[in-house]
């Protein structure tokens, strides 16, 4: 969830290693956060698209159908649905998952799948627990869940 993040503070620049979002605020450590964002990625793609053709650097890139900042409440409306003064609204990923096209996981969950993938892709522990604002033994304890039954015992 990145409640203020703005074109001004997420405008790609490049850098030696690739393209770079940057984080304004809104992380519950109120640390900066840089996330990678490499040239011609899907993620690059996506915020290009969300981009006006004269964006407004003071302007959210997220925010909520009525123009406001995004927060949990309206993400968890998003993900879960909600109902109200009789009318009940489905999730996205609520009703896929009742669709049976994916396992119904929480917002929460997404973090933990984010890093397990992305260490499983390659990512080395210390770039991940960087990007999530947390150390290395936290990301190692909490969100690799490596298959133990596919691993082999190594060979001492």
């Amino acid at each position: 969830m990145c409640p203020n993040l703005s074109w001004v503070v997420a405008g790609v620049f490049e850098t030696p290693t690739g393209d770079r979002v940057r984080l304004l605020k809104g992380t519950k450590n109120n640390k900066r956060r840089v996330f990678p964002c490499q040239q011609g990625s899907k993620l690059q793609s996506l915020l290009f698209e969300l981009r006006s053709d004269s964006p407004d650097p003071k302007k959210l890139l997220f925010k909520s159908s009525s123009g406001q900042k995004m927060n949990l409440r309206i993400s968890d409306r998003f993900w879960r649905g909600y109902s109200t003064k009789g009318y009940q609204y489905k999730g996205v990923v609520a009703e896929l998952a009742e669709q049976g096209i994916i396992p119904y996981l929480s917002i929460y969950s997404t973090r933990h799948t984010f890093a397990t993938w992305a260490i499983a892709s390659g990512a080395s522990p210390e770039k991940v627990a960087y990007w999530l604002g947390d150390n290395v033994q936290t990301v190692l304890s909490y969100y690799c869940h490596p298959d133990v039954t596919k691993s082999e015992c190594p060979d001492f």
